[in-house]
């Protein structure tokens, strides 16, 4: 399913916070919405949405005449909360209507399971503090060397006690999600790769001049703290080592791929793990096609820009984690077997310019030291490739969802060997699974 028609936030910056009082008062239901079917939450009513725009314009008497609300995304393009469109027709104290278009990011709060799954990983207040305390100190970094490039997406609103941020929606300024399926082309990656590169240069400079500011973020897919996430983990590798078992000559991996499930935990753990002496940043954490939101030449069709949204995973560690992330998910499969070295060269030239360029103090790796580095953190690039892959690149979606991941009933083992279902996902791991073998990713002691 093309995902190329749906559109996500839009950057809002030196937009005005909203006061606290916006989200004091009770949140009373609205007769003058037109809605689809959504998972939006009860409290996300025209009066709720009208104080927000009241406080964001500056207008006490502004008033909303009719609203349509629906989903952002459809079935299988997000697992880690609800994202929901508005468009809503209103009218200024001076008697302006106007048309405005919003997204709002909230929790899955009707779903028990799935709040209480993801809960310890605190994800939704991490976003609100990495867009509200992080993101505008990296983009004055890029403007302390003359860089106003934009990267993210910023607020209009936060709302902490719902775990709710407010954007305005990216496709009046014709910005759209690629083709998850599709996957990047090699500019579009470039253009991706090159902003990833200053966002994570900036952080390692933050986090120097502000005394390891950063290092409290650690609850990444793999930490320390909760485990909550392993069954999804660990079923979608043994969904991956039964399509594997089915490959004559791959007997012997699909052996590998189930006996590596009792140290999987532990191994996703080491390449989150901090390494003294290696370059550090704040990751993103969950980089792949349908967080970036680009803008194409309307008449070639090439890739002009793209922004970084979503930010509930953000992590501090290696660059690998978004680098083996990305690479492994998101590229045309030509560049996914045979390009990552290219790609990787393009980041490291802009992360190490920007570095040099804010002063960093500390040593920035070689090229070569810096492919060490990667290196060390490698059952990454397995992980993304063998497990992860297969859930993005997913075109069935008719069991698509958090629980359908995460739980091992017949629709969710269904839902798994579904995945695995794709000609795409199973060329790739033909290819790199004995590529994985041999250089040692296998095995359980890493």
């Amino acid at each position: 399913m093309s995902a190329t028609d749906i559109s996500i936030m839009s950057s809002t910056e030196n937009l005005p916070k909203l006061s606290k009082e916006v989200f004091s008062a009770p949140v009373a239901q609205s007769p003058t919405a037109d809605f689809e079917q959504s998972d939006a939450p009860a409290w996300l009513t025209k009066d709720y949405l009208e104080r927000c725009l009241r406080a964001y314009h500056e207008d006490s008497q502004l008033k909303i005449l009719r609203w349509h609300v629906r989903p952002a995304l459809g079935k299988g393009e997000n697992y880690a909360g609800v994202l929901t469109r508005i468009r809503a027709d209103y009218q200024t104290a001076v008697g302006t209507v106007a048309t405005g278009h919003y997204v709002v990011k909230t929790s899955f709060e009707s779903d028990e399971f799935a709040r209480k799954t993801m809960e310890p990983y605190d994800i939704f207040n991490r976003e609100i503090s990495v867009y509200e305390q992080v993101l505008p100190k990296l983009n004055a970094l890029l403007r302390e060397i003359g860089d106003h490039e934009q990267i993210f997406a910023e607020t209009m609103a936060v709302d902490r006690a719902r775990s709710a941020l407010i954007f305005e929606d990216l496709n009046v300024r014709e910005f759209t999600m690629p083709n998850r399926v599709d996957g990047l082309n090699m500019q579009l990656s470039k253009i991706v790769l090159r902003k990833l590169a200053k966002m994570h240069a900036t952080s390692a400079v933050l986090n120097e001049r502000e005394s390891g500011c950063l290092e409290t973020y650690d609850r990444g897919f793999f930490n320390r703290h909760t485990d909550n996430y392993m069954p999804g983990f660990e079923g979608f590798l043994m969904a991956c080592s039964r399509r594997v078992a089915q490959w004559e000559g791959y007997e012997y991996y699909a052996k590998k791929l189930v006996n590596l499930r009792a140290k999987y935990a532990e191994l996703g753990k080491q390449v989150f793990d901090v390494v003294p002496g290696h370059v550090n940043v704040l990751a993103h954490g969950d980089l792949w096609t349908n967080n970036v939101m680009v803008n194409y030449d309307k008449k070639t069709g090439e890739p002009l820009d793209a922004i970084i949204i979503d930010f509930q995973y953000a992590a501090w560690g290696s660059p690998a984690l978004d680098l083996d992330y990305f690479l492994n998910t998101s590229l045309e499969e030509h560049m996914h077997l045979h390009q990552q070295d290219e790609l990787i060269r393009c980041y490291y030239e802009t992360f190490s310019d920007t570095l040099l360029k804010l002063n960093y103090q500390a040593k920035i790796p070689s090229l070569h030291k810096f492919h060490l580095q990667l290196e060390e953190k490698a059952f990454y690039a397995f992980h993304s490739t063998c497990v992860i892959m297969a859930i993005q690149r997913n075109e069935d979606t008719t069991d698509a969802d958090f629980n359908a991941i995460m739980q091992d009933d017949a629709r969710a083992l269904r839902f798994k060997d579904t995945c695995f279902k794709s000609l795409h996902v199973q060329r790739i791991i033909k290819q790199l699974l004995p590529v994985y073998e041999r250089r040692g990713l296998l095995e359980t002691e890493q």
